[in-house]
């Protein structure tokens, strides 16, 4: 037998027992082909299979039109900071809204490409909310309008999509990525880095609308940073992830079984009403967001001091808890409580943090 703790990681994260026990029955022998998924050629009808039936249930889940590409890219969503304004800007102009530490620098790397501007940001307040993105001064000439809509270091989400004045909207969703449904068709771009909410590091799954696809940069950009290299090419141009692959595609049909993006959303709703319920009321813990921005999977808090949070987050790890320490940009505390962190998980975190407070409040 194995001991589980729970692991609020912000990524790699927890994924869903019955994906890693189903995993790991077939680690040896992947359905009778005599090999496990890591050691099989990408080129071999088994793998391709296992491509596009996970690309296929991840069309089912979110509903993605057939006018989408669904790309599986390595590098993670770091790359796209990159492959994002080389592939998109064709007037050379783009505009971001920082809300956080990912957007910033997503909007720092676009920079080396274009006329990057800063249409709404946060970090005034240490970017504790989301500005008021009703009516912002969009660049008649921008290429599209970026946003990281759940940022994973200061737990804040959109509630509302921005008005982008009939401007493509590229969205960075790695860390709320399959948390509840999603209208695809409102954005040009969706991406998400996979290891915080679906899978394990090293890939990013792009979705984006097909005629955002260029013919005219192969000259221009290196291969692997065309967005076409692997449209074209099925997200087989070289030899992709395919541990990642096969994973996620575990975790899409693990959605599926359960109800879909819906059945998901109102248990993570139940799960952040949990946590949020105890900070609100808590004299030593308060929560470092407004509440009405809010993440569901990203709970930054902080006690009093320094050493408090961090005598916190050791007691926390002794007791079973792991991976509560803040980013170290941040510092303070953070519960991440994705898809695959079971609310039990959260009722005995809160449980504990009850007592730590009862004894040295």
């Amino acid at each position: 037998m194995y001991n589980r703790i729970y692991n609020f990681s912000a990524g790699p994260a927890t994924m869903p027992e019955p994906v890693l026990e189903e995993i790991r029955d077939e680690m040896l022998n992947y359905r009778g082909s005599g090999m496990c998924v890591m050691e099989m050629s990408h080129r071999s009808k088994v793998f391709q299979t296992i491509v596009d039936e996970a690309e296929q249930d991840l069309r089912d889940l979110m509903g993605i039109p057939d006018n989408y590409h669904v790309l599986f890219i390595q590098g993670g969503a770091t790359l796209q900071f990159s492959m994002i304004p080389m592939n998109l800007l064709k007037n050379g102009v783009a505009d971001y809204i920082i809300t956080g530490s990912w957007s910033k620098k997503a909007y720092q790397e676009a920079k080396k490409f274009g006329k990057i501007n800063v249409l709404a940001s946060s970090e005034d307040k240490n970017f504790s909310y989301i500005p008021d993105c009703s009516d912002l001064p969009v660049d008649p000439e921008a290429d599209y309008v970026y946003i990281c809509e759940n940022e994973t270091i200061h737990g804040t989400t959109y509630q509302t999509l921005p008005n982008t004045k009939g401007k493509i909207l590229v969205a960075d969703q790695s860390s709320m990525f399959l948390s509840k449904p999603c209208n695809v068709s409102d954005y040009g771009m969706i991406y998400a880095g996979v290891q915080k909410n679906v899978g394990p590091a090293g890939m990013v799954i792009a979705i984006i609308r097909k005629d955002l696809i260029r013919d005219d940069l192969g000259d221009k950009l290196p291969v692997y940073m065309n967005y076409k290299t692997h449209a074209d090419s099925g997200s087989m141009y070289n030899t992709p992830n395919c541990w990642a692959i096969y994973c996620c595609g575990k975790v899409f049909k693990y959605l599926k079984s359960i109800g879909g993006l819906e059945a998901m959303h109102k248990l993570n709703l139940e799960k952040a009403k949990v946590l949020y319920d105890f900070l609100d009321q808590s004299k030593l813990f308060r929560g470092t967001v407004e509440p009405e921005f809010r993440s569901l999977m990203n709970v930054p808090f902080v006690t009093p001091t320094k050493e408090q949070d961090a005598d916190v987050v050791a007691a926390t790890k002794a007791a079973g808890f792991d991976n509560l320490k803040g980013h170290k940009s941040v510092g303070g505390l953070r519960a991440s409580i994705y898809n695959a962190m079971p609310k039990e998980g959260v009722v005995a975190l809160v449980d504990f943090l009850k007592k730590y407070e009862a004894e040295h409040g």
